[in-house]
């Protein structure tokens, strides 16, 4: 299975504030957030991370959590070494035109992503669910998840409940 996710800002104590986290501390938060991600992501699943990871060595935390992680570099991470955008094409996927979609991932939202106006998905974080998705785009953040990952199935029920930009099929 294919999972997504962003913002878990392990061992960032201001993130409680911030975002309004209702946990006691920083462990406390720390733990329902590996918790949650070993509930749902299994050894042999792929989980793309889509920023702002960790505030201390993130190596303490990947060693802690399920499935092949996949990172996309965030505003905090500085101690991880990824691309800042990264498009996928999930197998059996496949647009109107039956071409494998392509989902682009990346930390920050954009109003205009590749192939946005073929209906390709884009996934973001950093917001921590403050903003409403726009056209076929939405914040993956564990803030807007209830702090587990989402899975590929999860993000094409909710696509399915969103508009494109435009309408791609007068586009061709």
């Amino acid at each position: 299975m294919i999972y997504f996710t962003s913002d878990t800002h392990f061992d960032h104590k201001n993130v409680l504030s911030y975002s309004s986290r209702n946990f006691r501390d920083v462990n406390e938060m720390n733990e329902k957030i590996i918790n949650n991600w070993n509930s749902t992501v299994k050894p042999e699943d792929t989980i793309y991370h889509l920023g702002d990871f960790a505030f201390s060595n993130p190596q303490k935390f990947i060693d802690r959590l399920s499935g092949n992680i996949i990172f996309v570099k965030g505003s905090h991470d500085k101690h991880i070494d990824a691309p800042y955008m990264r498009i996928i094409y999930p197998d059996g996927l496949k647009d109107e035109y039956d071409n494998k979609r392509s989902i682009i991932l990346c930390h920050y939202s954009m109003r205009s992503w590749d192939k946005s106006h073929y209906a390709s998905w884009c996934l973001f974080g950093h917001h921590h669910g403050l903003l409403e998705p726009y056209g076929l785009s939405f914040d993956v953040g564990v803030d807007c998840w209830n702090f587990f990952p989402v899975s590929l199935e999860q993000v094409g029920k909710k696509m399915s409940t969103l508009k494109p930009i435009v309408d791609f099929r007068k586009s061709k």
